[in-house]
């Protein structure tokens, strides 16, 4: 730690006197904009010099007030483009220092990634507004257009009728753009704006417009080289009184009475407007929006990267205690520290905004795409819970649910030996729905079973077993880190089975906590399925095949529909990594006499499935009731309206015995399936297991927790619970 202390130091020395040797440093520019007042962290007054440094270098940017909200307006739509807008977010978030005002013009499945995205974030100083771009599509689907983006590249012409009336100015952004600097410096272009400018663009760096790309190539009109529409700045209220929407739209229709069709989307409109209206335009410099489309001009924008150095060593810098720092030996010499400096403002002054604006995206071709790639690279996996923090001065507006949240951590007693079993109960785990693309057709007879899981890295080579297993929708919440996600993506797209099945749905929940929270991910894994029935099952058992059919007709059979009944499919479990799945329960009975099976969890917690009966099982050809007893945790097919699993539990110990108990106290029947079950595979113990053996205070706090629930229990359904405390004593 020492170390550390004496590394940010000398690096604070460092930058103190890089800034004094400025001359812009003497007239003291802009100050109110970007300096931090005292009390700040090492790391972010380190990161707020940088900033002031390069803005008053500069020395052109007028200022912009320190707790101005900078309004943003993002078109998005489906699962891969609320991806990108994640990125997108955190490249803004790390750099900036003013309030943010997002405008989402979101379809239907952006709308609940991102709101639940940003609901679980809990940023403060932002605010997200969402439009649905499905009731704008009437305004612009009567134009044909040939681009990837579809019917959502168009919509940005029409966000002076979408947005706010009262918003004076917006800057509009695609998904595929990553900031190297604070987007204030590009929120203060705004005040440069003369006469009747109301559009700020960076040319086009291709040579699209210019009509020789190929033989008969025949682009819209544009002015010169044309604008690219990946970054623009709209003064909405100029462009509404000069009817801007009825500008676009008589140009649109006069350039496709011979164009037919758009190439480019919107760019292509708003090109043929500037053609006949020139003046409209504020022309920005290119580094506001570096192309890297293939044969672009891009390189133009900036100087050689081959001798700057990684963006880690960049972001090591500007947050020194960072876990990038540690691999970055240059952090420790301060003549290093200066040039790196040198190359933070070089960054900043020539590349102010990435744009991927090709369909290839990463993989395009440019001379120094693997520079930009790892600039990218570095906010996909960068830590979103390091972006919590406060502005420091500007006040936020009042949030109930952080508030609330607030109120109830300030309750718990932190001298409490179980306090963190207890605050992580409260912990709101940034959660990103649907991380891949989903589709389900919902089944014509109302009987689907969705398969419910959840898992960590450790577990993902499952995935593609269980999915050969089981045919039907599965609802899976991973947790995972930031960079886990990205390396599960990865995963993901180089696997045909995985690539092939379109009705799985995949639910990351962030890390955070020194807890695995076992019952959160169940909880979101719960919530998010599609269809009336579940099966609540654990990412190390293998259903047998032909378990999803079966499960679908003993729902119509025990009328799952009418009655509250839990559906026991048992468990057993194989000591084997290789092994010679059973076709049938005939064939399973052998393996059980032979001791290649057994029941679950048989050796080592034999109550846990006692109630299943197996000796009734073996030769049970209907389905026969059980009773609940003590520590029994089955897993069950139920409706999907049954009770949530408890979330103070977490890690190892009495997360599913909870909830079995839970469904018992509002008189579910348990019923046995005679022809089902389901195998769990071995696996290294996992950590939480490891603590819960080893530490005698964790046991101590799950019996705490125990005798909790149990008293809730008593107090919310009376009389009738009073035999879970007996059964527990006569255990």
């Amino acid at each position: 730690m020492r170390e550390v202390e004496e590394e940010n130091r000398v690096l604070r020395k460092q930058l103190s006197l890089a800034q004094s040797r400025s001359p812009a440093h003497h007239r003291g520019n802009h100050s109110k904009t970007y300096s931090m007042e005292e009390g700040t962290g090492d790391s972010e007054s380190l990161r707020a010099g940088i900033v002031a440094g390069n803005s008053s270098e500069c020395g052109q940017q007028p200022a912009v007030e320190k707790c101005e909200t900078i309004h943003v307006a993002i078109v998005c739509a489906g699962y891969n483009a609320s991806r990108d807008v994640v990125t997108l977010v955190k490249s803004v978030l790390f750099h900036r220092r003013n309030p943010l005002h997002f405008h989402l013009i979101a379809d239907a499945i952006a709308k609940q990634i991102l709101a639940t995205l940003f609901q679980t974030w809990m940023v403060p100083a932002v605010r997200i507004d969402f439009y649905d771009a499905d009731e704008l599509k009437s305004e612009v689907s009567w134009i044909p257009n040939k681009h990837y983006s579809g019917i959502y590249g168009l919509m940005k012409l029409v966000l002076t009728k979408t947005l706010p009336s009262n918003l004076e100015r917006v800057i509009v952004l695609d998904t595929d753009i990553t900031f190297a600097t604070d987007i204030a410096e590009l929120w203060a272009v705004f005040h440069k704006f003369k006469g009747q400018q109301v559009l700020g663009l960076v040319e086009n760096q291709s040579d699209w417009y210019l009509g020789n790309l190929w033989k008969n190539h025949r682009p819209w009109p544009a002015l010169g080289r044309g604008y690219n529409t990946g970054v623009i700045l709209l003064l909405l209220d100029k462009l509404r009184k000069m009817k801007w929407e009825q500008m676009w739209r008589l140009t649109a229709e006069r350039e496709l009475m011979s164009m037919l069709s758009t190439s480019l989307a919107d760019q292509d409109i708003f090109n043929a407007v500037i053609k006949q209206n020139p003046f409209l335009v504020y022309q920005l410099p290119c580094f506001w929006n570096v192309q890297l489309s293939d044969h672009t001009r891009s390189e133009q924008c900036y100087r050689d990267v081959s001798d700057l150095k990684p963006i880690a060593f960049i972001m090591c810098l500007t947050d020194a205690h960072d876990r990038l720092c540690k691999d970055v030996l240059a952090c420790t010499t301060s003549t290093l520290a200066d040039d790196a400096i040198d190359q933070i403002r070089q960054l900043q002054s020539e590349r102010k905004v990435i744009h991927w604006n090709s369909p290839k995206k990463l993989r395009v071709k440019n001379k120094h795409v693997e520079f930009f790639r790892n600039l990218y690279l570095t906010f996909l996996e960068y830590d979103g819970n390091l972006l919590r923090r406060e502005l420091f001065g500007c006040p936020s507006e009042a949030d109930v649910n952080s508030e609330n949240l607030q109120k109830q951590l300030s309750e718990l007693d932190e001298d409490d030996l179980c306090y963190e079993f207890r605050r992580e109960r409260f912990t709101v785990h940034r959660t990103h729905l649907y991380f891949l693309h989903y589709e389900y057709e919902p089944a014509s007879d109302n009987t689907d079973v969705t398969l419910v899981a959840q898992l960590s890295m450790d577990r993902l080579q499952m995935l593609e077993a269980i999915c050969k297993h089981w045919e039907g929708p599965i609802s899976l919440a991973l947790y995972l880190s930031d960079a886990e996600a990205q390396q599960f993506l990865r995963y993901a797209q180089g696997s045909e089975v995985l690539m092939s099945r379109h009705n799985v749905g995949y639910h990351i929940v962030y890390k955070e906590g020194q807890f695995y929270p076992v019952n959160l991910l169940r909880n979101v894994a719960m919530k998010h399925i599609s269809t009336p029935y579940m099966f609540l099952s654990d990412i190390d058992f293998l259903p047998m095949y032909g378990l999803y059919e079966y499960l679908r007709k003993s729902v119509i059979q025990l009328d799952l529909a009418n009655t509250k009944k839990a559906l026991i499919v048992p468990a057993f479990e194989t000591l084997r990594y290789r092994l010679s799945f059973p076709k049938s329960k005939a064939e399973l009975l052998s393996m059980l006499d032979m001791g290649t099976l057994f029941t679950f969890r048989y050796h080592v917690w034999t109550k846990g499935h006692a109630p299943t009966n197996f000796a009734k099982w073996r030769t049970a050809t209907t389905p026969y009731r059980v009773e609940w007893e003590a520590d029994f945790e089955p897993y069950v097919v139920v409706r999907k309206d049954c009770p949530e699993y408890d979330r103070r539990f977490v890690g190892f110990g009495w997360n599913k015995v909870a909830h079995i108990m839970e469904l018992d106290a509002q008189e579910y029947e348990f019923t046995v399936l005679p022809n089902a079950y389901m195998i769990h595979m071995p696996h290294a113990p996992s950590f939480d297991i490891t603590k819960f053996r080893s530490n005698k205070q964790y046991r101590i706090c799950l019996k705490t927790l125990k005798e909790e629930f149990q008293q809730d229990m008593s107090r919310h359904y009376g009389f009738a619970a009073l035999k879970y405390l007996t059964a527990e004593n006569n255990s």
